[in-house]
């Protein structure tokens, strides 16, 4: 099963290559990585030419760059154009400031079943230790566990517990689908379920709730949620945070279609490809 890892980024060209350099270190053997680029600019497109020749990780069959033009926070179409071009049956969504270890895929490959979606979470990292790592192009992605306790005692991150693996079990089901508290950087879900619900809403713009909004149409659809904590954690890189001007308007919004049955985006997956979609493979 070939599995596509969704990548999204916004101009953060030394956070980006950090994690691709991680996937670069991945220990599964097949998978590809789209980047979803929400109209970053040539800083973007130079940090990927540089791993234009660089070996493929064992596993790695292609590096896509697909870009849309910068016209505010649309990242529900930036992902949708993502799928657009990937041609996995399992979709793995990803943050481009969010660095995985070397047995994230293989750990969604894991968590993978049919009727689930697989929502992970995050270890945050201080904003000084975020630089230092950037500076240095550390690695960190390779850091065993003594590493990030030292981390966590000096205050560089908000947790360590996670980074443990517990196994996979029927443990890991939600009894419910809740839309609250789900990440869209690290989310994974079968492409056909995603195809069904018609991907991510780009009515939504601006910051918020997208991403719970296309959790809330699959649980509609059926799909079930899973834990992915204790097998999937990233480390996401410090960053200011967004404007949250839309946040309210997007939670209403989430909120009164928890009212309906509706199950389809209102502008989705199926509008791509449009004539402003650029799609290029690196490598």
């Amino acid at each position: 099963m070939l599995i596509s890892v969704i990548v999204t980024t916004y101009n953060r060209p030394d956070a980006l290559a950090a994690v691709i350099r991680a996937l670069l270190d991945q220990t599964d053997p097949n998978f590809e990585v789209i980047i979803a680029d929400d109209g970053s600019g040539q800083p973007t497109r130079d940090a990927l030419a540089a791993f234009r020749n660089s070996p493929h990780a064992s596993g790695m069959k292609r590096l896509v760059h697909a870009w849309q033009p910068d016209d505010g926070f649309r990242a529900s179409a930036a992902r949708n154009l993502g799928v657009y071009a990937s041609k996995g049956e399992y979709l793995v969504f990803l943050d481009g400031d969010c660095v995985p270890r070397p047995d994230y895929i293989a750990r969604h490959r894991l968590l993978a079943e049919k009727g689930f979606m697989v929502s992970g979470s995050r270890v945050l990292m201080s904003e000084p230790f975020t630089k230092e790592v950037l500076a240095s192009n550390d690695p960190i992605h390779k850091r065993g566990l003594s590493y990030w306790l030292r981390q966590r005692l000096s205050g560089n991150t908000n947790k360590i517990v996670p980074l443990l693996h517990f196994p996979n079990t029927g443990m890991r089901h939600y009894r419910a689908v809740k839309w609250n508290r789900i990440k869209s950087c690290n989310l994974a879900i079968w492409r056909e379920d995603y195809a069904a619900v018609d991907g991510f809403d780009e009515s939504f713009v601006g910051w918020g709730h997208e991403d719970a909004d296309v959790v809330l149409r699959l649980a509609r659809h059926g799909i079930r949620r899973k834990g992915g904590a204790f097998s999937t954690e990233v480390f996401h890189l410090w960053h200011r945070e967004n404007t949250r001007a839309t946040e309210s308007e997007n939670r209403k919004r989430v909120e009164d279609r928890m009212k309906t049955g509706v199950t389809r985006a209102d502008a989705g997956l199926s509008a791509h490809p449009k004539a402003e979609d650029r799609i290029e493979v690196i490598c």
